[in-house]
């Protein structure tokens, strides 16, 4: 049994995880509020007269809160270590990258803000790894390959 993997990143891989699903389900809720700030035409937003991106506020309002209740889904199923959930993690961190970045004019420092959190939840869901640690008969079995044929896990 060959494994690479390092208990010290691993760790901190894990709770920087944990980490990204608050900080989805932070960012999921603060879309939601944006989206309906921008379906209510609120006059929180700027609004440019030239952009090759333009739509209507209350259009990206909908997509923001669509995005952000997906975003608390994908952040609840993460905080309960769903395989799936980590899967969709990186579709709706990318999705959103690509929402506020095209939403940049609107809102600039706010699509920033959430543009730098989804790129640490896309690093922490790609370096976790949610594998249990060795066990000390594995260890056996990795160091001394002997013992580990001689020794068996239900021998003591």
């Amino acid at each position: 049994m060959t494994i690479t993997s390092h208990p010290v990143r691993q760790g901190l891989a894990a709770g920087v995880t944990m980490l990204a699903a608050i900080m989805l389900l932070v960012a999921g809720t603060l879309s939601i509020l944006r989206g309906i700030a921008g379906v209510t035409k609120d006059e929180l937003f700027l609004i440019p007269s030239e952009y090759s991106y333009e739509l209507d506020v209350s259009s990206w309002g909908w997509i923001h809160l669509a995005l952000g209740v997906f975003l608390v889904a994908v952040a609840i199923g993460m905080m309960l270590t769903a395989t799936w959930a980590r899967i969709f993690a990186y579709c709706l961190a990318v999705l959103s990258i690509i929402a506020n970045f095209l939403s940049l004019p609107y809102y600039p420092w706010w699509s920033v803000i959430i543009i730098v959190i989804d790129l640490i939840v896309i690093w922490a869901v790609s370096t976790w790894n949610p594998r249990p640690s060795l066990s000390v008969i594995d260890v056996r079995e990795t160091a001394y390959p002997a013992i580990g044929s001689v020794v068996s896990p239900g021998s003591r």
